[in-house]
C-alpha cells in the first residue's frame, strides 16, 4: 500500500510539472516565464520595450543647449550694402570752378550704408530664407556661414515685399540645414527659441513662449496680418532668423520687435512661408488678385459720423483707386460691402482673405449698400501691382 501511494505521488508530481510547463509556454504570467526560462519571449519583450522607448524619445522636446548646438551651424549672418550717395563735390556744379580747376579735380565717390540681419539655410546647396527688408535695395549681399573663414557673396533668387520674405543663394554644397515645422500646431504657451545676430553679435540665443497667434501689425508701411507673438527677445539684427519649437524645427521667421513694449516680438509663421516658398525659390513673381479699395470696419464711431442705422453691418469703402477693378465695376467711396458671392462680410480682414483666396481674372459679385439702397455689382479681379 505504501509502495502504491509512493508511486502515485511521483506520477502526480511529474504530471503537475509537465502540465505547468505547457501552461507556462503559453502564459503571459511573469512567474511562469521565469520558471520555463523562455529566452525567445524575453528577447521579444525586451526588443519591444526598446523600440517603445526610442519612439517616445523621438517626440521628446530637445534640451535647449543641444538644440542650439544642432541648429546653430545653419544660421547665417546676412550683410547688405546699399548705395546712398554719389559723393559728388558740390563745387563741381559751378562752371567757373570747373574751368579753373578742370573736370578731374574731384571724382565722384560712392558711399554705402551697411545693414545686418540673419537668415538660415534650408537646402544643402545654399538656399537661404531671410526677411525682404534685410536685403531691400541692396547693391551687394554677403553671407557669413558658421565655420567658414570668409564671407560668401549671395544672390537674391526671389523676394516678396508684402510678406517680407526673401530667398538668397550662395555657391557651394554640403551646407547644414534646418527642418521646417508646422506653425499651425503651435499653441499659446508653447516654448520657442530664437537664434540671430542682434547688433552683429554672432549667434545670440533667446528663449520664451508663444504669447499669441494671428497678430496684425503695421511696421513702416508693411501690413503684417498673421504674426506669431513671442516674448523671446528679438533685437535689431535678429530679423530673418529662425524661431524654433522645442524639437528644433523652424516655426517662424523673426521679423520685428515692439519698441514701445518690453518682451514683445513677432515672427512670420512658417506655414505662410510654405505657401510661397516654391515660387520664391524658382524666382517667380508672386501674383495676387486685388480689387483696388481702401476699407474700414463699421463700428459705433463710423455709424455716428455717417448717420447710419444703429444695426448697420458690413465693410465701409473709404477710397477707390482709379483704374482698378473696383473703379471699373462702379464701386464708390461710401459704399458698404455687405456680401461677396453670397458670403456675408462684417470685417475688412474677411474681405481681404476672401479676395486672396481667388485668382486673377476671376469674377466676383458684390452686394453693397449705397445711400440706404441695395445694389449688385460684378467685379473682375486683376493682378495686384
Amino acid at each position: 500500500m505504501k509502495k502504491w501511494w509512493a508511486s502515485f505521488s511521483i506520477v502526480l508530481i511529474l504530471g503537475f510539472l509537465l502540465g505547468g510547463a505547457v501552461v507556462a509556454k503559453n502564459s503571459d504570467i511573469p512567474f511562469f516565464k521565469a520558471l520555463t526560462g523562455d529566452s525567445k519571449i524575453q528577447s521579444v519583450e525586451a526588443s519591444q520595450s526598446k523600440d517603445s522607448s526610442a519612439a517616445t524619445a523621438s517626440y521628446q522636446p530637445m534640451n535647449v543647449a543641444d538644440m542650439v548646438e544642432k541648429a546653430g551651424p545653419a544660421v547665417v549672418n546676412v550683410e547688405s550694402q546699399i548705395k546712398v550717395s554719389s559723393g559728388v563735390d558740390p563745387y563741381m556744379n559751378d562752371p567757373f570752378f570747373r574751368d579753373f580747376f578742370g573736370n578731374n579735380f574731384s571724382q565722384p565717390q560712392s558711399r554705402y550704408e551697411t545693414g545686418i540681419g540673419t537668415g538660415f539655410l534650408i537646402s544643402s546647396d545654399g538656399y537661404i530664407i531671410t526677411n525682404q527688408h534685410v536685403i531691400d535695395g541692396a547693391d551687394k549681399i554677403t553671407v557669413q556661414v558658421p565655420n567658414k573663414k570668409s564671407k560668401l557673396t549671395a544672390k537674391v533668387i526671389g523676394q516678396d515685399s508684402e510678406l517680407d520674405l526673401a530667398v538668397l543663394k550662395i555657391d557651394g554644397s554640403g551646407y547644414p540645414t534646418l527642418s521646417l515645422g508646422n506653425s499651425d500646431k503651435m499653441r499659446v504657451g508653447d516654448g520657442v527659441v530664437a537664434i540671430g545676430e542682434p547688433y552683429g553679435l554672432d549667434h545670440t540665443v533667446t528663449t520664451g513662449v508663444v504669447s499669441a497667434k494671428g497678430r496684425p501689425v503695421t511696421i513702416e508701411n508693411r501690413n503684417y496680418k498673421n504674426l506669431i507673438q513671442t516674448d523671446a527677445a528679438i533685437n535689431p539684427g535678429n530679423s530673418g532668423g529662425p524661431l524654433l519649437n522645442m524639437s528644433g524645427q523652424v516655426i517662424g521667421i523673426n521679423t520685428a520687435v515692439n519698441a514701445q513694449a518690453q518682451g514683445i516680438g513677432f515672427a512670420i509663421p512658417i506655414n505662410t512661408v510654405n505657401d510661397v516658398l516654391s515660387q520664391l525659390m524658382s524666382g517667380s513673381k508672386i501674383v495676387r488678385p486685388y480689387m483696388g479699395v481702401q476699407m474700414t470696419d463699421i463700428n459705433q464711431d463710423v455709424i455716428s459720423q455717417l448717420n447710419l442705422a444703429a444695426d448697420t453691418t458690413g465693410v465701409l469703402v473709404v477710397k477707390v483707386l482709379p483704374g482698378t477693378p473696383a473703379a471699373k465695376a462702379g464701386l464708390t467711396e461710401g459704399d458698404i460691402i455687405k456680401k461677396i458671392d453670397d458670403k456675408t462680410m462684417t470685417e475688412s480682414t474677411e474681405v481681404q482673405n476672401y479676395i486672396e483666396s481667388k485668382k486673377v481674372g476671376q469674377r466676383i459679385s458684390l452686394q453693397v449698400q449705397r445711400n440706404g439702397n441695395q445694389a449688385g455689382l460684378l467685379l473682375t479681379l486683376a493682378e495686384k501691382p
